[in-house]
């Protein structure tokens, strides 16, 4: 597919764990031609984690997309009316995120960015990354599964034997899936077998 003259919003909630996973798949829609807006939630923006300072990320995604961060709701309101983004992607997806955008809930950046991508009809792309998507968030996941434009990463059980209710997209198809929900398509299979522990 040719990203050339698309505009791409992705944006990053705090599953710290996932956020090195997800720089690559930032850089290969820069590498194909895509205008990348970085949009991330407080967490991102204000927390350090043994998986990295919010300093290094921030300045991670300055250098890739080479866009300023979307890091307000005051930022992220003009995205509805001027219907910029051509598809976004929520990657990672927390479980606190997956509840609030199910239940109209717009206390951030990102919720605000979707909510105004959901108003214009456009593309959502989310990829879960939750600790309890087969507990108290999957009639949150079952929500949006039925929504209008709302599409998701191919996600599993990412560590079935000791985390039996978390599930885990799979980063690495974020493009492929941006790609199929511009055609109005959900890739296939969306349920997937991730890692399998003794």
């Amino acid at each position: 597919m040719n990203w050339t003259g698309l505009t791409v919003g992705y944006a990053l909630s705090g599953s710290h764990c996932t956020l090195e996973e997800v720089m690559p798949q930032i850089q290969r829609f820069v590498d194909a031609g895509a205008n990348v807006v970085p949009i991330v939630s407080q967490t991102i923006m204000t927390t350090d984690t043994r998986f990295g300072a919010s300093n290094h990320w921030q300045q991670t995604l300055r250098q890739i997309t080479g866009n300023e961060i979307i890091s307000s709701i005051v930022e992220a309101e003009p995205l509805g009316p001027s219907k910029k983004l051509d598809v976004m992607a929520i990657a990672p997806c927390t479980g606190n995120t997956t509840s609030k955008l199910a239940n109209a809930l717009t206390d951030g950046p990102v919720l605000m960015a979707a909510k105004a991508q959901m108003r214009n009809q456009r593309p959502l792309v989310l990829a879960i990354s939750t600790n309890d998507g087969l507990g108290l968030n999957a009639a949150n996941i079952a929500k949006l599964l039925i929504m209008k434009n709302v599409y998701f990463v191919p996600f599993g059980q990412d560590n079935p034997a000791a985390k039996p209710n978390s599930l885990v997209a799979r980063m690495d198809l974020v493009m492929e899936t941006c790609e199929a929900a511009l055609q109005n398509k959900q890739l296939q299979p969306m349920l997937i077998e991730r890692f399998l522990y003794a």
